[in-house]
């Protein structure tokens, strides 16, 4: 039977996310499906229909993604899976496809996700954008390095308050790589705490740092109690953390490792330009890892390139091929000037590889190195590198 791919109707809503569930390996309970209804728009999903049975879905978040100089509206992709009956048929490749059309047609030039397998999503063309880090510290060997003694108060709030105080720090933070948190957002996603979010840990707490009477930063965080022949080995678990400054970085990464009867401090999404980094005496007792972070798709090549800024007053040529979207193939001048061009080009490369330098994550120069770029005009990959290049890397906060 031929599959169809259309979206759900309303008294199918729950039989289609159950659907994404199952392929996880997981249960969809009541309560995620009244949250996931607030936060996600019914006609944002696709799901993949053998008769009148759901196989498969995809969903994207209505995202509005901070890129360099500015913002850009982006489809959040989540939620993508096929049941393990229907697997190797096509079904992913086909509703990722439809996934792009839509997106496409609703004026988002850009989708970004979360992989599940980092080794899927490249021939969808999306690219790797943004690096995440880890950290699973050791809480006894936490030293501050130069350390000018304490600055300022943190204060443990309820959801109410975290509710108001956090997000204009958040706002103060964002840089590329990170979305806009709409109230629904805070209230349903981020600051939500459901019992089965919890995994044998505590409820979230919600603290703020305050330095010369303003809020300068903000934690949410778990604590997941053990004890070992008498003596605490707990873990404190990292759910969000922004601070504004160095300054703010310092106090309020010290508070979390002031938290008593814990042995570990473990954050699974930490920034990779964090100050921290430079500013604890043993770099090496925080567990550093890194890993792949957030991927992204230019779905409109022509409309990303002109929403981000460029640096300085050069440009260059890109010849960009799209082998899933072919309305993407093509020249476009980048720089002084944006927009489709019949000039030589300077540079070609894939519309996945495209992705990874856009936001500033991977320079022209990385890329050519790993063989992902071809240099048609002498320097132009320099030249390439410097329009691209952004203060900091960007970061992804969050997986949705």
């Amino acid at each position: 039977m031929a599959i169809e791919i259309r979206v759900p109707g309303e008294n199918e809503r729950r039989a289609a996310t159950a659907t994404t569930m199952t392929a996880f390996g997981e249960e969809l309970r009541e309560s995620q499906l009244e949250r996931q209804q607030r936060i996600m728009p019914r006609d944002r999903m696709l799901a993949a229909y053998d008769g009148d049975r759901p196989v498969g879905l995809a969903a994207s978040f209505e995202f509005t993604l901070t890129i360099s100089g500015g913002e850009a509206p982006a489809a959040g992709v989540t939620w993508v899976g096929v049941l393990p009956s229907h697997r190797r048929r096509g079904i992913l490749r086909d509703l990722m496809r439809q996934q792009l059309d839509d997106v496409h047609a609703r004026g988002e030039p850009l989708a970004i996700l979360w992989a599940s397998e980092a080794a899927i999503y490249g021939r969808f063309g999306y690219g790797l954008a943004a690096l995440n880090a880890s950290i699973e510290a050791d809480r006894a060997r936490f030293v501050l390095r130069d350390d000018p003694g304490p600055r300022g108060a943190v204060t443990l709030v309820t959801l109410e308050e975290a509710l108001q105080r956090f997000p204009p720090i958040y706002e103060r933070m964002r840089r590329p790589g990170m979305f806009a948190r709409p109230h629904e957002w805070w209230e349903h996603q981020r600051l939500a705490d459901p019992e089965e979010w919890r995994e044998g840990a505590s409820p979230k707490f919600y603290a703020v740092l305050e330095l010369d009477g303003e809020d300068a930063g903000f934690a949410v965080y778990r604590v997941k109690g053990k004890w070992e022949n008498g003596f605490p080995a707990g873990e404190l678990q990292i759910i969000d953390a922004f601070a504004v400054s160095g300054e703010a970085t310092r106090e309020l990464w010290r508070f979390l490792f002031g938290v008593d009867l814990v042995s570990t401090v473990r954050a699974w999404i930490f920034d990779p330009a964090s100050p921290l980094l430079l500013q604890v005496a043993d770099v090496r007792s925080l567990h550093l890892r890194l890993g792949d972070g957030l991927w992204l798709r230019l779905v409109d090549v022509e409309e990303a390139l002109r929403r981000r800024s460029y640096e300085g007053a050069d440009s260059v040529v890109l010849e960009v091929s799209d082998a899933l979207l072919p309305r993407n193939d093509g020249r476009y001048r980048v720089g002084d000037g944006v927009g489709r061009t019949d000039d030589k080009p300077d540079v070609r490369l894939s519309v996945a590889d495209l992705a990874s330098a856009y936001l500033g994550g991977f320079d022209f120069d990385r890329l050519h190195a790993a063989g992902r770029v071809e240099e048609l005009t002498p320097g132009a990959v320099a030249r390439a590198s410097a329009l691209f290049r952004t203060p900091l890397p960007p970061f992804c906060p969050e997986i949705f």
